[in-house]
């Protein structure tokens, strides 16, 4: 017991040290704010060719977008808060205008005095005429929720106080927006590295005997102990933690089974193959990573050839998959150019691959879901970009002999694409983890 205490206070202090301060995560977040105003949102600009950004949201009822962009001292909006973007490429200025009572912290300066101009909407309508933009973009969007976060209310007194000359001039932002939520940044990566390092490492603790006790540890108990685990790091999940057995004795469910109608005590027992679904939020980014383990039987000293042999085809379907991210390709090419190879080389594949970043499942190409194996529309049709960030979630069903039954190999990795192609934020499983019991 002693020795379990240690090895736990190790590791909790190992992943203590790693994890930023309440002021310093509110440091690093304003910084990574200020680059991402400065340099990339011009850019992101000029190329959606917007020239006019607005973004309306009131206390409590935050766009997503907008809600990304707060302050890290701030943990909403304030009353109604108004932000206007405006560039000026000719010249290469950005305006960032806050048409509220506040200084939208330091990055984004007050442009309204109530006391010379009472009415907001007025105000905002004198802010679009003095710089005249060609485009006036507004967060609505039929496929994209996270770009759809103009409520009916604003959107309706926008059109009713403005000019019907700026009137004319409004578009969908949806894809400045997308491109804003996707886009990461040289400083944001080094950042996920640390939050795909503290997800795994929470995982392999779940997935030992310092937590699990065979014979008496449920799933539901596991699934809890990772979310306290959180909790006590004074980190956040932004999902509820999952945990599922497959094993001899039992016929696997379908993909629901993963989030419904589990048996809600099942006990982790000897030859069990134990697969979770894990996600952090830290720093404004999100984590999502599926692994497996297996539980050794008395008469076991590794894994099981054909549960090996199993985990390695879904590790050929991974690189399939990613050897298919081409900049420019839908994610409905990619999925479908995926599975089309997969099938062709014996596998039975399904893709659910979906953007990570500032949300768990954010904003840009959809590479299928797993009900959805012949294409998204909407979503699966937005082309893939560069220094965007992806859960590479899959899985692949194998027919195992000695089980007389088909297993899922379930996999979830955080992978970037950039100039230089498709890589793993910070590695990837590539073979089950064993629970010993007899150690």
């Amino acid at each position: 017991m002693k020795k379990i205490i240690i090895l736990f206070f190790l590791t909790t202090f190992s992943l203590n040290s790693q994890i930023l301060s309440e002021k310093n995560r509110a440091v690093k977040i304003n910084e990574i704010l200020k680059n991402r105003f400065e340099n990339v949102l011009p850019e992101l600009m000029d190329k959606t060719g917007i020239d006019m950004w607005i973004l309306i949201s009131r206390e409590y009822n935050e766009d997503p977008v907008l809600k990304t962009m707060l302050p890290a001292e701030w943990l909403n909006a304030r009353r109604r808060t108004i932000l206007v973007f405006y560039r000026d490429k000719e010249n290469n200025s950005l305006d960032k205008l806050a048409v509220a009572r506040y200084n939208f912290g330091e990055n984004i300066i007050s442009a309204w005095d109530k006391e010379k101009q009472p009415d907001q909407w007025k105000r905002l309508n004198e802010i679009i005429d003095e710089r005249n933009p060609k485009k006036i973009g507004l967060n609505y969007s039929k496929y994209f929720n996270i770009a759809d976060g103009l409520d009916k209310t604003d959107f309706e007194e926008f059109t009713q106080n403005i000019s019907e000359k700026n009137k004319a001039k409004i578009v969908s932002a949806q894809k400045l927006a997308t491109a804003w939520i996707e886009t990461r940044t040289e400083a944001e990566m080094e950042i996920y590295k640390q939050i795909v390092t503290i997800t795994k490492q929470i995982i392999n603790e779940a997935f030992s005997l310092d937590v699990i006790q065979i014979g008496k540890t449920t799933t539901t108990d596991l699934e809890w102990w990772m979310r306290q685990k959180v909790t006590d790091l004074g980190l956040n999940t932004w999902f509820h933690p999952s945990v599922d057995i497959q094993r001899k004795s039992e016929i696997s469910g379908d993909h629901l089974r993963s989030f419904s109608n589990r048996p809600a005590e099942n006990i982790i027992m000897k030859g069990d193959l134990l697969h979770c679904d894990f996600g952090i939020t830290y720093l404004r980014l999100n984590s999502d990573c599926q692994q497996m383990a297996y539980v050794l039987k008395d008469d076991e000293k590794d894994i099981p050839t054909f549960l090996r042999k199993a985990f390695s085809d879904a590790n050929i379907l991974q690189d399939i998959l990613t050897s298919n991210f081409v900049q420019g390709n839908s994610g409905n090419e990619i999925l479908l150019n995926s599975l089309s190879e997969a099938k062709s080389r014996g596998l039975r594949p399904s893709i659910y691959t979906h953007p990570l970043g500032s949300y768990g499942h954010s904003s840009g190409p959809t590479i299928g879901m797993w009900d959805s194996q012949g294409g998204v529309v909407g979503t699966g049709d937005y082309p893939l970009n560069y220094n965007t960030v992806y859960a590479i979630e899959l899985n692949n069903t194998s027919f195992i002999k000695e089980w007389n039954r088909d297993i899922r190999i379930m996999l979830e990795e955080a992978g970037f694409f950039d100039e230089n192609g498709h890589s793993y934020v910070n590695g990837r499983q590539t073979g089950i983890k064993i629970i010993n019991p007899k150690q």
